[in-house]
């Protein structure tokens, strides 16, 4: 990932939103997820540990939001996290990466094609 990539010195999503999906996604079920960084949700879901309650942030993120975040189990990330992109990634806008940033208040991403060089996509 670029150091030039906003989602560096953001974090916001991870401290935002509820971070849920199918507990095939954990490593005891052949997953990547480790099982021991999840919560049960109900008889099918499981959660990041830190999401499953506002205000939340997810058990692997390093850093301080907007200054200097990283997450502890990139590679290993779940599909929530490997499916958000930031606004304007990709060229399009995400009203939802919006949000999470002014909760933290941070301003909105602008659009801005050299942040997100060829190749260079995910949140942290």
């Amino acid at each position: 990932m670029s150091e030039q990539n906003p989602c560096l010195t953001c974090g916001a999503c991870c401290g935002y939103f509820r971070v849920s999906f199918f507990w095939g996604e954990c490593q005891s079920s052949g997953g990547t997820v480790p099982d021991d960084l999840v919560v049960q949700i109900n008889p099918t879901r499981v959660a990041m540990i830190g999401t499953d309650a506002k205000p939340c942030r997810c058990i692997s993120l390093d850093g301080e939001i907007g200054k200097r975040v990283g997450c502890t189990i990139y590679e290993n990330r779940s599909t929530p996290c490997r499916e958000f992109d930031a606004s304007w990634e990709n060229g399009v806008h995400n009203s939802s990466c919006d949000d999470a940033r002014a909760a933290h208040g941070l301003p909105p991403l602008q659009a801005n094609p050299s942040l997100w060089p060829q190749g260079d996509g995910g949140v942290v």
